[in-house]
């Protein structure tokens, strides 16, 4: 992709045709990978079959990285190794194109640290962008003008009838 190219054609070059795209914030992968909660089973299922493409950025995974060796989550003794080779190994990284086309006004998340999730799902052209965070699921109304769900694996889960991405 060169510089010149609109943030349109960028997006169309990184949609796989057949394959939904997703993005998760990091609370849901500490959810998947960490907790192994229930709510991510078919999620897991569909990431693991390349039934789904999960995007991230550079700044996701560091973000993950920083927070598993918190003291909160010591009492599940993460094996850090495993959750974040299991994130370089399942996901696409990109970087975010240079001027987004997003409206600032329509998709401003509260939360600084949680822009970046509502950006590449704009970006890349994701069908869902799974999370549990308040700030990114109020704006489940104007992501949809973008083509992009925000919501929770558990809402996914009772939403969308089995065998049916």
């Amino acid at each position: 992709m060169t510089e010149r190219q609109s943030p349109l054609s960028q997006r169309i070059a990184l949609v796989p045709p057949s394959t939904p795209v997703v993005v998760l914030d990091t609370n849901v992968v500490l959810d998947w990978l960490l907790f192994q909660d229930a709510a991510c089973s078919r999620l897991s299922s569909m990431l693991l079959d390349g039934q789904l493409h999960w995007h991230a950025t550079a700044s996701m995974r560091s973000e993950l990285a920083s927070v598993l060796p918190r003291r909160q989550f010591q009492r599940w003794a993460p094996d850090c190794e495993h959750i974040l080779s299991s994130f370089d190994r399942l996901t696409k990284l990109r970087s975010l194109p240079p001027c987004t086309a997003v409206p600032p006004a329509k998709l401003r998340c509260r939360d600084p640290d949680d822009q970046k999730f509502i950006d590449l799902a704009v970006a890349v052209g994701a069908r869902w962008l799974f999370s549990k965070d308040r700030a990114l699921l109020a704006l489940a109304r104007p992501a949809r003008v973008h083509g992009v769900q925000v919501l929770t694996p558990a809402q996914w889960h009772r939403l969308a009838p089995l065998g049916q991405a």
